[in-house]
């Protein structure tokens, strides 16, 4: 397995720092994420370096919280492995408990990539270097609502900017044909890479119920996208009941480990594979290797990442699966208003890289 690559990368932390974001959204609601920067001796004893991760807990509150209290104290030698031991015995929510259970693994992440990114610059490589990955240019979705009621306005305004954009994009009961062949009007159905059915979600604000008539509607008029998180009730799984429909879906929300893919309804053909889920590297890289060896296709997804977090996908990306539908455009496509000058696809790798880390202001 690919991590056996990096457990025994040597790190060591003299000083742990965090820094709470902020910012506007194309979802309309305000990110809030943390940054964690975990510093020590550079390679030759020169100035200090700093490996950087990002907290995506969904809850303001929580990072708020953690503001206050800081982290338990992570100084101290480690390998890679020893830190993620390390973390197991640690409440990395010392405020109180998170308001969903996976933000446990949301800050985990954080802060294990944070380590990665620091022991790769203490031993002056790069993470492609370590795995023995070559980075190549990131195929990217632009990810996107339609708005209530929903309208094709916003792909207007992308296209009119980047013509050959794709997407992923997240039906809801309220699109009905009209909007449909508009969006086939807009930017043509072969654009659409991936519809997000948002069925196995519970108790957020994105859950959209399961609608028979809205998951017959969209797999009819969208023959080539990937359907991601199906509900499947006993009125939409006759609609997946053929091989070559289920080869379509892939799943997202319900995938923490390993565990998680082997209990699915049946052996997936598409996964999205989103780091912050997974919590630590050995069970993310664990799963990208189970899925090497299955032939199960993967693309990166994103959390709206405000800082390094957004580049540390595209670098999984780049090694990984460069080719998939990845939703891991820049941030600027996350904008509330669409900007000039949007970055197209494929995005490609810096010349240079050191660490786990690409330019974070992507």
């Amino acid at each position: 397995m690919e991590y056996d690559r990096i457990a025994d990368l040597s790190l060591t932390i003299d000083a742990v720092a965090t820094e709470r974001v902020e910012r506007e959204t194309s979802s309309e609601f305000t990110r809030v994420t943390t940054e964690f920067s975990l510093s020590g001796p550079a390679p030759e004893g020169d100035t200090p370096v700093t490996g950087r991760g990002e907290d995506v807990t969904y809850e303001t509150a929580d990072h708020d919280r953690l503001a206050e209290t800081g982290l338990p104290d992570l100084t101290g030698e480690y390998t890679l492995e020893s830190f993620s031991d390390r973390l197991d015995d640690c409440d990395l929510f010392p405020g109180g408990a998170p308001d969903r259970e996976v933000f446990r693994n949301y800050r985990r992440w954080g802060l294990e990539s944070a380590a990665l990114d620091l022991a790769l610059r203490q031993s002056d490589t790069d993470l492609g270097s370590e795995l023995g990955r070559s980075y190549d240019p990131v195929r990217f979705v632009a990810s996107t609502r339609l708005g209530e009621p929903p309208t094709t306005d916003r792909l207007e305004s992308l296209r009119g900017q980047v013509s050959n954009l794709e997407f992923k994009l997240d039906p809801i009961p309220a699109w009905d044909d009209d909007l449909v062949a508009g969006i086939d009007e807009t930017v043509g159905r072969d654009a659409v890479r991936i519809l997000d059915l948002k069925g196995q979600y519970e108790g957020t604000d994105v859950d959209v119920p399961a609608d028979p008539d809205l998951y017959e509607r969209v797999l009819e008029a969208f023959p080539e996208a990937v359907i991601e998180d199906p509900a499947l009730t006993d009125e939409t799984r006759p609609l997946f009941e053929e091989p070559a429909v289920r080869a379509r879906v892939s799943w997202d929300a319900p995938i923490h480990g390993l565990a998680d893919v082997e209990a699915l309804p049946w052996e997936p053909d598409w996964l999205n594979i989103k780091p912050s889920r997974f919590g630590s590297l050995e069970s993310l890289f664990e799963t990208i290797a189970y899925c090497g060896d299955r032939d199960i296709r993967l693309y990166g997804g994103g959390q709206f990442e405000l800082g390094v977090g957004r580049g540390q996908l595209q670098t999984l990306a780049s090694l990984c699966y460069p080719d998939g539908p990845n939703d891991v455009a820049p941030r600027a496509y996350n904008d509330p208003a669409v900007g000039d000058g949007l970055p197209r696809s494929p995005l490609e790798p810096p010349t240079e890289s050191i660490g786990f880390r690409w330019d974070p202001s992507r």
